[in-house]
């Protein structure tokens, strides 16, 4: 059965002179579970958008929606909200009640369901997602994957037809992914509700996907099965193949075949069958983390405890750890373990009730702002919006720059290229919060950098970015680190973490559990790793990335042929 129809939509933001979308011609059928991605600013939440009135952005829209035969603006806003649910990327932007099981009941209640109906589908939704433990929580004491997982048993309290996702993962840790994405399909199996998402950890969505839907400049690239899909990506030699499955890519790269596999499972037959016949290839050993050339620490936390409270519970907990003039240091580790709080000390934000936080030497919350942000200290908050105070991208970017001794042809010459860097030229004219999330994200590291710091706190950085200009940022840390730039990172992207790092942490309960080189790190996980080691470490152990796995294909290959 036909859930919607989209006939020629276009739409365009206002004072925009380029379409947002362009003749997008689509059908989505009941039952199906359809991932949609592109690069950022393609138009994908956007366009998602378009299917709920309510949330359709101001602007010129031709084109029309038509949802079960419909025209969308004729479906009236009860059964639009009963039928068509949408959980955002910031769970925090969609919660409006103070405990969990009124936030559960929330929907019905507005809804004007009576109260028998309502206690029903409370309990049901709470046993169905598992939310029993922490029903009568306050939803400020969840982390950030139950607060998801919380929208979504909300959402689903009203029974819709259609789930729409909106980058529904960008926030969680890769276990609360996996379970958040896992549960996702669980419903479209059982249930049988239409999904539609954007998604860029494909990894994970693609395996639950009947349809992969690639947008390019708010157009329809590609519209096919998941395995068609990345094929033809690969075909066009578009850049979005760079953000497909690493099954996929490693099969591409190493043999160019194809047909690709989609999943882990798929990966590893393939590379069985690969290597039949062939002496696999041996990796480079490895360098011991006691091998590095000693230099001087510049961020120093011994022996730190914090609570958010007087008398509530520790958040840090005795936690100790040094980083090198220099180094990449990643944070990796669960939703609610300390990660962000740890950042606040190192930037002065909190202070510790006991223990030293030392940063190039000195407590961070006793400099002056003049001192400890002048080319020393540059951070990325974990909501890039907390950054935007102009009404423009424009300003913004030059407000940073309002209190240096600069001429003005200096500061515009900074602001260029740090806007050529973050492409940010289409969007110099916008309020900052009409960007989409990746967008937003490139604008607020944008304003980090022309900070010109010599230490680097990134709190989620690669959060709703493409797998292009994650490509593009992971050169460019790696440039500034060359330069001497020293960069502490807090990431849920193993894959990132694995291809830039340094030395990598595993943070758990307020403290460092373990910390090794990233290589070491990640070959030691069974979920803390990549999609790349878990389909290649049945035969190379410590090759963690997909560019590494397909050396050694390729290395095997010669071996074959000698």
């Amino acid at each position: 059965m036909e859930i919607y129809r989209i006939e020629d939509l276009s739409f365009a933001f206002p004072l925009q002179e380029v379409d947002t979308l362009r003749k997008i011609r689509l059908v989505f059928r009941g039952g199906e579970f359809v991932t949609i991605c592109g690069k950022s600013g393609s138009g994908k939440s956007t366009f998602l958008r378009q299917l709920k009135s309510i949330l359709t952005p101001h602007g010129k829209r031709t084109g029309e929606v038509f949802y079960r035969g419909r025209a969308i603006s004729d479906v009236d806003q009860r059964t639009q909200a009963s039928e068509i649910g949408f959980v955002l990327q910031n769970p925090d932007n969609q919660i409006v009640t103070d405990k969990v099981w009124h936030e559960l009941a929330f929907g019905l209640e507005s809804l004007g369901c009576d109260q028998r109906t309502i206690r029903l589908r409370v309990a049901e939704m709470a046993s169905f997602f598992g939310i029993q433990s922490w029903f009568h929580k306050r939803v400020s004491e969840l982390s950030g994957g139950q607060k998801q997982l919380l929208n979504l048993a909300s959402v689903m309290a009203m029974q819709p037809s259609v789930l729409i996702l909106d980058e529904p993962t960008s926030q969680l840790d890769p276990i609360a992914a996996a379970d958040f994405l896992g549960m996702i399909g669980k419903i479209n199996r059982e249930l049988g509700v239409t999904v539609l998402m954007t998604e860029h950890r494909l990894e994970e969505a693609l395996p639950l996907s009947d349809r992969l839907i690639v947008m390019d400049e708010g157009c329809v690239l590609v519209d096919d099965t998941p395995a068609k899909g990345g094929a033809s990506l690969r075909a066009m030699r578009h850049a979005m193949f760079a953000a497909m499955p690493s099954p996929m890519r490693i099969a591409a790269g190493a043999a160019n075949v194809s047909s690709v596999p989609v999943t882990v499972k798929e990966g590893s037959r393939w590379l069985d069958a690969y290597l039949d016949g062939k002496q696999a290839a041996r990796s480079e050993e490895k360098r011991p983390d006691g091998a590095r050339l000693p230099r001087p620490v510049v961020i120093q936390c011994k022996e730190v405890w914090f609570r958010h409270e007087r008398n509530g519970p520790d958040t840090i907990k005795d936690l100790s750890f040094e980083v090198e003039e220099g180094e990449f240091y990643c944070f990796v580790g669960g939703n609610g373990t300390g990660k962000t709080t740890t950042l606040s000390l190192l930037s002065g934000l909190l202070r510790p009730y006991r223990g030293t936080v030392r940063i190039v030497g000195r407590d961070p919350a006793k400099m002056k702002a003049s001192e400890l942000f002048a080319n020393c200290l540059g951070m990325l908050p974990q909501h890039p919006t907390a950054l935007f105070v102009k009404k423009t991208v424009e300003s913004d970017l030059y407000e940073m720059l309002s209190d240096r001794r600069l001429s003005e042809s200096e500061k515009r010459s900074k602001v260029e290229a740090v806007v050529r860097f973050a492409e940010l030229e289409p969007f110099l004219s916008m309020h900052p919060y009409d960007l989409s999330g990746g967008e937003q994200q490139r604008a607020a590291l944008a304003k980090v950098l022309l900070l010109e710091p010599k230490l680097l706190l990134l709190d989620e950085p690669t959060k709703g970015l493409d797998a292009f200009f994650k490509e593009k940022l992971g050169r460019f840390l790696k440039n500034l680190q060359s330069q001497g730039v020293t960069i502490l990172m807090v990431s849920h992207d193993i894959e990132f973490c694995a291809a830039y790092g340094d030395r990598c942490a595993m943070f758990f309960d307020g403290s460092v559990a373990a910390e090794h080189e990233a290589r070491t790190f990640f070959s030691g996980n069974s979920f803390y790793t990549t999609a790349a080691n878990r389909m290649a470490r049945h035969v190379w152990l410590d090759a963690v990335t997909t560019e590494g796995v397909i050396e050694l294909c390729r290395r095997s290959e010669k071996r074959g042929d000698a």
